[in-house]
């Protein structure tokens, strides 16, 4: 489903991303975790181009994003993203979050984006708040609007950019409840999160990062039961947010 191939990025003389390579098949769920700057949130905006690189290819389902061809909008609009500090248009009401880029992205007409839009509120059980503001809602439930907005778009992948960071500790759950649902349901997904008991609990592999390069990139299961096997680098983190 994705398949990033020696990817290189820098800003300016600054090199962020170092030859990272990885494959993500359909139903995979896996975590990008790593240290402060290791490049985690950088890498999983290069899988929709929202981050340009500067060398190596990523595949989605089939479409090269480096390709001068390939309808970078019409890509996006297949990647589902959700992001740290939710971005919804706090203008517009709950419903309005989740109808608008379906038909000026998709071309739905209204009542079929409307109808879509509130199945997915109901799926993140927001229904009650669709005629609310963002700003009248707590911040767990605007990130589960965000999730609900996502999926909307009826998206081939989702991507997760440390979706439960910006959230006091009470609302972390209700948003990871979701995405362990998702997950059930065999979505694709790439999450960059530090929620090492969701990376436990869910994720088919976990891709360990540093200084811009992947340093591990093995099953869930290895990476958490056998942390003597890991790279020195990956072994310190785990000793760090484990033993709490």
């Amino acid at each position: 489903m994705i398949d990033i191939k020696n990817v290189s990025k820098w800003y300016g003389s600054f090199q962020v991303l170092t030859d990272c390579t990885t494959t993500i098949k359909k139903g995979e769920v896996v975590v990008v975790c790593g240290p402060s700057g290791s490049g985690k949130s950088t890498l999983i905006k290069t899988v929709n181009a929202l981050e340009p690189i500067q060398k190596g290819d990523i595949v989605v389902d089939g479409t090269s994003i480096s390709d001068p061809k390939t309808d970078l909008p019409k890509l996006r609009s297949r990647v589902g993203m959700v992001f740290q500090h939710f971005e919804l248009f706090p203008h517009l009401t709950v419903t309005e979050n989740l109808t608008l880029a379906q038909i000026k992205v998709l071309g739905r007409n209204k009542d079929e984006s409307l109808k879509r839009g509130l199945k997915m509120l109901d799926r993140v059980g927001l229904s009650a708040h669709k005629d609310k503001f963002p700003g009248q809602l707590s911040g767990g439930q605007q990130q589960r609007v965000a999730i609900a907005r996502a999926l909307s778009m009826d998206p081939i992948v989702m991507l997760f950019d440390e979706p439960t960071s910006a959230l006091d500790p009470e609302m972390v759950g209700e948003v990871l409840d979701v995405m362990v649902q998702l997950a059930h349901e065999g979505m694709t997904m790439m999450c960059v999160t530090h929620e090492m008991g969701f990376a436990k609990k869910v994720s088919h592999r976990v891709i360990f990062m540093d200084a811009g390069k992947i340093i591990e990139d093995c099953p869930s299961n290895e990476f958490f039961i056998n942390p003597d096997a890991r790279s020195p680098r990956a072994k310190d983190f785990l000793s760090k947010i484990l033993q709490h």
